[in-house]
């Protein structure tokens, strides 16, 4: 397997070399300014709001997946927030604001949405 050439690690001033990515110390300081899961609403009440939306709505319910049959439709893993806002938002718990997906659908349709994702990329 060929071995990639060393790059400058991204982060702005720093002169590390690295094989991809940012440098370990550079990747340790940004993990310990991300805040955690429960600081962005994703606790308990989240929780429970997600388990009762699962249970009601078991299908994907992505664009793509809701034009298939329902038997054809895959089970959902995941609700999505429609407006991006995440639970600690107005409507974070509002179910017209939620929508059940697959793993794979809900995190393609993340990275089409969030800064920094595909949206930012030429197309």
């Amino acid at each position: 397997m060929p071995r990639r050439a060393l790059q400058v690690c991204p982060t702005p001033g720093c002169p590390e070399l690295t094989s991809q990515g940012r440098c370990d110390a550079c990747q340790q300081r940004a993990n310990r300014r991300r805040p955690s899961p429960t600081a962005k609403g994703y606790d308990a009440r989240w929780q429970r709001t997600r388990a009762a939306y699962l249970r009601a709505h078991p299908l994907c319910e992505c664009e793509e997946c809701e034009q298939l049959p329902a038997l054809l439709r895959p089970r959902a893993t995941e609700v999505n927030h429609r407006d991006g806002l995440g639970p600690l938002a107005p409507r974070g718990h509002d179910w017209s604001n939620l929508q059940a997906m697959t793993k794979a659908h809900h995190s393609r349709h993340t990275a089409k949405e969030q800064p920094g994702g595909w949206n930012d990329r030429a197309q």
